[in-house]
């Protein structure tokens, strides 16, 4: 395969696309209101790209996305992303959101402090709104402390980030991390 393929997709949700390269998965464009809305979006990003049958892991990742919106629990672990033009620190922001649990949220501040940079909220922020691999790197998962938003990346089409929590039976509030610090870890004991 020369260049870049994409192929467009059958979900519960609408036709999605998946754009991939001979190193991995470039992009994942969600159903926009139309199907020619979701292939226009792919052509505007992605001018190069021809369609054609996907790769076995543009395959892989179009059965994980497909099992996720019918709110199944795949494991993207065996899909390569091509992360060529990616900055580092998008990667390292897209990495740390991988290993937040389905139906657990992080705060921008949350994975910024994680990954030691505590003052850099705003550009995990920017990271999250850029992640081309949508779904297979839960950015969803990533919310705005205190202000819950219900939009995606310019990749996001028609779905919000509000269903994708509700499909993994999420609740869209403020992450887990924050209530532990402000609930006490476990109940005080009765005297007895």
């Amino acid at each position: 395969m020369v260049g870049r393929g994409y192929s467009i997709f059958d979900t519960a949700i609408g036709r999605c696309g998946v754009i991939w390269s001979a190193t991995g998965v470039v992009a994942v464009q969600l159903p926009g209101a139309r199907e020619i809305d979701t292939r226009r979006r792919i052509f505007q990003v992605h001018p190069e790209a021809r369609e054609q049958r996907p790769s076995q892991n543009a395959e892989l990742a179009i059965e994980g996305i497909t099992a996720l919106l019918q709110g199944g629990d795949p494991d993207f672990s065996e899909v390569s992303l091509d992360a060529g033009g990616v900055p580092g620190f998008n990667r390292r922001v897209y990495e740390f959101a991988c290993s937040i649990p389905r139906g657990e949220t992080r705060t921008y501040h949350e994975v910024a402090k994680a990954l030691g940079a505590s003052g850099a909220a705003h550009s995990v922020a920017q990271a999250i709104a850029k992640n081309p691999y949508m779904l297979i790197v839960p950015c969803h998962r990533v919310l705005e402390a205190g202000n819950y938003t219900d939009r995606l990346s310019p990749y996001g089409g028609v779905i919000s980030k509000r269903r994708l929590l509700a499909l993994e039976g999420a609740q869209p509030v403020a992450s887990k991390t924050l209530f532990e610090v402000l609930l006490p870890v476990a109940p005080p004991r009765a005297p007895g």
